[in-house]
């Protein structure tokens, strides 16, 4: 996914994509707009466009319900969740050059229709049982939407990162979940956005790591 919804962007893509799955065709502008209160159909097609604009579907203006989603496996109870080698500088922060590989999840497992993943680099989680090398799922969220101690992905200086997120008095800090590594205080940096909330964990395990959980149950 090149860029991230606004939450009425988001709504409206799960929305094409449940009535996609409902239907055999996509709703019209009139009933885009009907279900969202919105009672512009200009607003509703504006939307549409930025939804086009940011690459999650394809628009065909010849027809009232030309359209076509993305990048999107769209079978019964199946999301295709991109995976990112890397956070792009600027906006947008998530581009489809760096999608690394794509992973078919039922759609129990993950929340939002554009939902994403990362790699874990480091240990600085590892109290919270995010180590080095696993793959977090991410759902995209504003930062007014983040609560005190979820733990968030976000990107600092152009770099990703996971960590739990704590706000209080207009300061911002992004705490690790091991000692060995030093809060985040997010004012002293000048390239900072959330990204999401971390929901979920995938970890591949190595043969050197199941010998370690083995071992460590006896």
């Amino acid at each position: 996914m090149p860029e991230a919804l606004s939450k009425i962007e988001r709504r409206i893509l799960n929305y094409l994509v449940d009535y996609l799955k409902d239907n055999t065709y996509q709703p019209s502008i009139r009933e885009i707009g009907k279900r969202f209160g919105i009672k512009s159909t200009k607003t509703v097609s504006e939307h549409l466009q930025s939804l086009a604009d940011k690459g999650f579907i394809e628009r065909d203006a010849s027809r009232s319900r030309g359209v076509k989603i993305l990048g999107m496996n769209l079978a019964p109870g199946v999301l295709n969740v991109p995976c990112y080698g890397r956070i792009a500088a600027g906006v947008p922060a998530l581009l489809r050059d760096d999608v690394t590989e794509a992973f078919e999840l039922d759609r129990k497992l993950v929340g939002s229709a554009d939902a994403f993943m990362l790699q874990v680099k480091g240990d600085s989680m590892s109290a919270m049982g995010i180590v080095d090398g696993d793959l977090v799922i991410v759902e995209p969220a504003e930062e007014s939407e983040i609560e005190n101690g979820e733990i968030v992905a976000a990107r600092v200086d152009g770099d990703a990162t996971v960590k739990r997120y704590f706000a209080n008095a207009g300061q911002v800090v992004l705490e690790p979940a091991n000692p060995d590594y030093a809060p985040i205080l997010v004012h002293e940096h000048t390239d900072f956005v959330v990204l999401g909330r971390v929901t979920g964990l995938y970890r591949r395990l190595t043969r050197a790591q199941t010998e370690a959980i083995v071992t460590g149950a006896h």
